[in-house]
């Protein structure tokens, strides 16, 4: 490499370097050493030489240190031209360029490494006009081209003035520039001198510095200056922006680290270092697939829980609010089990009958496997305690294959327990709801809200409109929970209610609500139930598996039938219970155990049978009816007894009875009066007798239409002096206009009947669709007569 600009520095370095000029006042035209007409030439690579600057230049190339060398001994003057093409290692003639500088060789100094480094000065521009050798080196006729003097030239005076501003301006925006570089410039005094100098440490392309020294005019050789220092000046403005917002920005990162080392030194002296269960946190919130309200709200609080010291009581509010929201299983499901024929053994197992709810949750099953996706139904599980609604639950869920979570909601009077209170209160928490979800990790379970109609309602607020948020499935996919603050999606939850009364159910929550009638087992379901689950489950607990002794089901009928009185089997289970107590403590003190049980033994461990049916044989008199009534515990008799007394003819009504039904008592009477002729009743008895209907158990509310036939019987009964048929039982509201109307509770009442051991029904013909639903081998041995009219009751009742 011939050359290496020392002073002018490295491109990431600046520009200018001033380098003080030697014989500045010079003209360069004046009388100076004479240039001879063949010179040896110097090719530079990467420089542009102009007259009257100061230059040193490493010489590298053999044939350039033999030229230097030649021409120091000489005159000293070698003439200097730049390559066109800097990479060339070694140059031809048609490499060079034609026009170039006369250099005056000041000093030539040899370095340690056998190197040459000289101090040259341009004095006179120059045209090679022919090359006449190359070896050992280039030696050229050359032509020196004159500078033209413009003395008294107000628009050059004008330019030389800015390029001086503009160098000012590019020294001060040069951070590698010492400020006396402006100094130097500005008191240089020959315009000619101070273009070349700028030229030369201009920080432009070769080609454009070779175009400034081919230019003859020294004018517009300045303005081509002035516009490449514009250039220079916009370039250098650019990069003293970046370079200083670059400044800024490491002062900004490093003033804040600086404050965070010194924030966490002070923690650590005052003992309250909680930046491992903030990374803790942050780690576990890498895994939520949480939406994006929920990552920024988790983000906020992150950063207020790094500000905050331990021991404030906000610390604990905002900690135990973004624990909550990692706890929360957002957008993780459980996978469904879509085997039909699967699920549907396992409800089969786990209950015995309840067909219509098995049929309902497998078409469930059966549109989500088709669909892949649907809003779950809200069903609701309506029927008397003890038939299995909460555990049908639980089965539900195992079919599916989902999570089962229980809320229990008898008693709840507080609307905060479903929404959650609002945290800023001491010791708020989230409502249930959520908080089952929390503890279930799961958004898609099976969730049993348990006697959804035993929610109390007080001035606290009223629960079952809470409930309505929840229990609607075009709003529960965005449930807000005041504790959480958030919204959050319950829409796949398949939400299941209980309840044992409708009429206590909020009727706008009744409307969310897909009710599924669950009525009372008959007795052979209820055998069926004992020996399939309750028996092995009673065994079991009482550790009786190993001994073999044997229920017949006549022994099991015995006891539902003399021991129990209920829909479901929570009765008969404590009374298996009570067998299974005995038989433990025969084994345990006796070693030994009957191997069947029989009804005597029976009778032995349970005392004498509780309910008999001979009841209703002793019951047979004039003016005693039995009425089928429905309570929410299942299906009951009762009797309704009439006696006449000497009187006006007043009606009196005793046995707690409501409204409605002694309303039913005066529309029966009042029809017999109307119709005495028809039903053989002396028209003038109504005046003479008091009448006077009780309805036993005193104690026992009683309301409702549906003893309206049972009542007139009852009554039609003590004024004939007829009796009514042993083993009948009947129920229907009546009309004036002499009608029967249908009831409800149908099932319920027929099968209480049923275990009352009656043996014929009278109902209203608008029932019998309700009768067909029941199976019919629960009601076998039972007659059923349907009637339009009352006077139809009457003949059919009375003997």
């Amino acid at each position: 490499m011939d050359n290496r600009f020392y002073l002018q520095g490295t491109e990431e370095e600046m520009e200018f370097m001033p380098i003080i000029p030697l014989n500045e006042d010079d003209d360069p035209n004046a009388d100076e050493q004479a240039v001879p007409d063949e010179l040896p030439i110097l090719p530079l690579r990467n420089t542009v030489l102009f007259p009257g600057v100061v230059l040193p230049i490493t010489v590298g190339r053999d044939k350039s240190i033999k030229a230097v060398n030649d021409a120091y001994k000489a005159d000293k003057l070698v003439g200097v031209v730049a390559q066109k093409d800097s990479t060339v290692e070694e140059p031809v003639v048609s490499d060079l360029e034609d026009i170039g500088t006369v250099a005056k060789i000041v000093k030539l100094i040899k370095m340690p490494d056998g190197g040459t480094t000289i101090i040259i000065q341009g004095r006179r521009r120059f045209k090679i006009t022919e090359i006449t050798t190359d070896d050992p080196y280039f030696k050229a006729k050359v032509e020196v081209l004159q500078e033209n003097n413009l003395k008294d030239d107000p628009d050059f005076e004008a330019m030389v003035g800015s390029i001086k501003d503009l160098a000012g301006q590019i020294v001060g925006l040069s951070p590698n520039l010492p400020s006396e570089a402006a100094i130097i410039l500005k008191n240089i005094e020959n315009p000619s001198f101070l273009i070349h100098f700028v030229s030369s440490n201009l920080n432009s392309d070769i080609k454009e510095k070779q175009r400034l020294l081919e230019i003859s005019s020294i004018k517009a050789r300045a303005e081509l200056l002035m516009n490449l220092m514009q250039t220079e000046l916009q370039y250098a403005e650019l990069k003293n922006k970046v370079t200083n917002k670059t400044r800024n920005e490491l002062d900004k990162q490093q003033r804040e680290y600086f404050l965070q080392q010194q924030m966490k030194a002070i923690k650590e002296e005052l003992g309250s270092d909680n930046v491992a269960e903030v990374k803790e946190m942050q780690k576990r919130a890498e895994t939520k697939k949480w939406p994006a309200a929920a990552k920024e709200m988790f983000n906020k609080g992150i950063e207020k829980l790094e500000r905050m010291h331990p021991s404030t009581p906000d610390y604990s509010v905002t900690y135990n609010h973004l624990d909550l929201m990692l706890d929360l299983p957002w957008g993780e499901y459980t996978e469904d089990q879509y085997d039909l024929k699967k699920s549907k053994k396992i409800l089969d197992h786990d209950h015995y009958g309840m067909d219509k709810i098995k049929e309902r949750i497998l078409e469930y099953l059966a549109v989500l496997k088709l669909k892949g996706d649907m809003k779950s139904p809200i069903l609701c599980f309506l029927g008397p305690p003890g038939i299995g609604k909460t555990s049908l639950g639980k089965s539900i869920a195992s079919a599916i294959n989902r999570k089962y979570v229980r809320v229990s909601l008898g008693g709840l009077h507080d609307e905060s327990e479903i929404r959650g209170h609002r945290k800023t209160y001491i010791g708020a928490m989230p409502g249930r709801i959520l908080q089952s979800i929390r503890k279930i990790k799961s958004s898609n379970p099976v969730m049993i809200l348990d006697e959804i109609d035993k929610v109390g309602n007080t001035v606290h607020g009223d629960p079952s409109s809470a409930l309505l948020e929840v229990l609607d499935p075009e709003q529960n996919n965005s449930f807000y929970d005041n504790y959480l603050e958030l919204e959050y999606d319950l829409s796949k939850v398949l939400f299941i209610a209980t309840a044992n009364n409708i009429s206590n159910i909020q009727p706008a929550l009744r409307d969310r609500l897909e009710i599924i009638d669950l009525s009372g087992y008959a007795v052979e379901e209820k055998l069926e139930i004992a020996k399939r689950h309750l028996v092995p489950k009673q065994k079991d607990m009482h550790g009786l598996t190993e001994n073999k002794f044997k229920l017949t089901d006549a022994v099991l009928e015995k006891i539902i039938e003399d021991y129990t009185r209920e829909s479901g089997v929570r009765e008969l289970d404590r009374q298996l219970a009570s067998i299974m107590r005995y038989q433990a403590k025969e084994i345990v003190m006796k070693g030994k155990l009957k191997a069947t049980i029989t009804n005597a033994d029976v009778e032995k461990i349970l005392g004498k049978p509780r309910y008999s049916n001979d009841l209703y044989k002793i019951a047979n008199m004039p003016g005693v009816a039995v009425g089928l009534a429905w309570t929410y515990v299942g299906g009951d008799i009762l009797f309704i007894e009439t006696q006449l007394s000497e009187g006006k003819g007043e009606l009196k009504l005793t046995g707690n009875l409501g409204t409605v039904m002694k309303e039913s008592a005066t529309t029966a009477l009042t029809y017999l009066e109307a119709n005495c002729k028809k039903v053989n009743i002396d028209p003038a008895i109504f005046n003479k007798k008091d009448i006077h209907i009780h309805v036993p158990e005193g104690a026992v509310p009683k309301d409702g239409p549906s003893a309206g036939i049972t009542m007139l019987s009852a009554l039609a009964s003590a004024f004939t002096g007829r009796k009514i048929k042993p083993y009948l039982a009947m129920t229907g509201e009546i009309t004036l206009r002499g009608q029967v109307l249908p009831v409800g509770g149908i099932k319920e009442k027929v099968l209480a009947a049923k275990r009352a051991g009656l043996k014929e029904i009278i109902m209203c013909w608008q029932n019998e669709k309700d009768v067909e639903e029941i199976n019919s081998q629960y009601i076998k041995g039972i007659k059923f007569h349907y009637v339009k009219t009352m006077q139809q009751v009457l003949e059919l009742a009375l003997v």
